[in-house]
């Protein structure tokens, strides 16, 4: 497996992370009981870019997956 790949790999893990660390919002235990953020609302601006942010890194992640699965060790 090639070196390069696991290296491409992991700096990828630790972006997506960071992506979904930064689209966490409050919320907590008023959600549960109606309390206004838990009303649906669009995403915009900065919310939305990193939305689709998180989705395009999520599909590399998943494409190097499987061509490290892929690979001959």
């Amino acid at each position: 497996m090639p070196t390069y790949l696991c290296v491409a790999q992991l700096l990828l893990a630790i972006a997506l992370i960071v992506t979904v660390f930064f689209q966490l919002h409050g919320g907590g235990l008023g959600g549960i009981f109606g309390q206004a953020d838990s009303v649906y609302r669009s995403r915009r601006g900065v919310e939305k870019t990193l939305l689709n942010l998180t989705i395009i890194l999520v599909i590399v992640f998943i494409v190097l997956a499987v061509l490290i699965a892929r690979s001959p060790t």
